[in-house]
């Protein structure tokens, strides 16, 4: 069994979001939310928030048995990127500089060991 979270317009850069969700690809739910909780970069935040609501999803689907946590694992997480806002800031002799505001959207997919 497995469920999936989509965070949708964050407003941080892709890449700085790939960087935290690559920690945790792979990794077990217990254990990712361990180290997303205590990591230092601001999308930690995001990427917790959004694999809880994954965890979420997947127990409140399954109707049939309960599902432990410590039997999920984080089978997909990616970041695909969101729209960009441009901005004008002034710059010396009446030029102007472009300044590009980007945005992601993060998926998490969390599945049972089980099934892997």
């Amino acid at each position: 069994m497995e469920a999936r979270a989509i965070n949708k317009y964050i407003p941080s850069s892709p890449r700085k979001m790939r960087l935290v969700v690559d920690l945790i690809r792979g990794m077990s739910v217990e254990k990712a939310i361990e180290v997303l909780h205590f990591h230092t970069k601001h999308a930690s935040n995001d990427v917790e928030t959004t694999l809880r609501s994954a965890v979420a999803n997947l127990l409140n689907n399954k109707d049939t048995a309960r599902t432990d946590t410590a039997d999920l694992f984080v089978k997909e997480a990616y970041v695909d990127q969101g729209p960009t806002i441009k901005r004008i800031s002034p710059a010396p002799m009446g030029r102007a500089y472009k300044i590009r505001k980007r945005s992601c959207h993060l998926t998490i997919v969390v599945a049972t060991k089980a099934e892997n």
